[in-house]
């Protein structure tokens, strides 16, 4: 790994973004390690979904950096100043970050292996049947060896959440965003999903993930961040900060949700 990310697979520099008049980021610096799990918690309009847009050049910031793996995202400095990648070079540095919506966002017309293999076969990674052959060993990791055939209508939203999850996997990412993935699921399918991400976590896979899932920033996450209002209000490891939190903001939402 090189350039200013240094030991961090991510590092975000005082960044800043707006929507209009109105500032949505104020000021992120956030850094996470090669196989770390960073856990996001915050109320909504905090600032969570944009800082991970932002990540992947979804967003454009209006100051600041962000850097994963040692590459400067959306943009390439010369003498102190910014200039925006082209369309084509911003695709390129996506593909090594997965991200998972809170929407499944599937091809309804594509079967499941068909969604899973999409984007491989498009961006010619190998030949179709090798993609098929990574597809389906994917479906079977996250539990879906059974519905290769099925279209998206024909399986739960919990399903659909776990072939989204192998799709972003299939282009074989260095980072994984994760947008409150459980929050438009029924209760009793929230486990299924979660389990797929633990296991990802055991595997080594760097992730920062928003949720309001507690349970699993206490058991799965290695660094927990609180964002109020645009900034990270308060962080560290995630059993300490849920314990004892030290923010009177911190305390007053997690009293709330626990």
């Amino acid at each position: 790994m090189t350039g200013a990310a240094g030991d961090y697979l991510v590092r975000i520099e005082q960044v800043h973004k707006s929507f209009g008049h109105t500032p949505v980021l104020n000021g992120v610096d956030l850094t996470v390690r090669p196989g770390e799990v960073t856990v996001v918690l915050g109320p909504s309009g905090s600032g969570k979904s944009t800082l991970l847009r932002c990540v992947n050049h979804l967003e454009k910031i209006n100051a600041g950096r962000i850097w994963v793996d040692g590459e400067l995202i959306g943009y390439r400095e010369r003498r102190g100043k910014l200039y925006e990648l082209r369309e084509r070079e911003v695709a390129a540095q996506r593909r090594a970050i997965g991200m998972v919506f809170q929407q499944f966002n599937l091809f309804p017309h594509m079967t499941v292996l068909e969604n899973v293999m999409e984007a491989p076969v498009r961006l010619r990674q190998g030949s179709k049947s090798a993609i098929r052959d990574r597809a389906m060993a994917l479906l079977d990791r996250v539990g879906l060896a059974d519905k290769v055939d099925s279209y998206p209508a024909h399986i739960s939203g919990g399903q659909q959440q776990r072939v989204a999850i192998a799709r972003a996997l299939a282009m074989r990412p260095k980072l994984m965003l994760f947008d409150e993935p459980t929050s438009a699921l029924d209760p009793e399918l929230v486990g299924e999903v979660l389990d797929v991400m633990k296991g990802l976590a055991q595997d080594g896979m760097t992730m920062i993930v928003v949720t309001h899932e507690i349970g699993f920033a206490r058991e799965v996450g290695d660094a927990l961040i609180f964002m109020d209002e645009g900034r990270i209000v308060e962080a560290g490891p995630p059993r300490e900060v849920l314990a004892n939190p030290q923010h009177e903001r911190t305390k007053s939402f997690l009293a709330k949700v626990l």
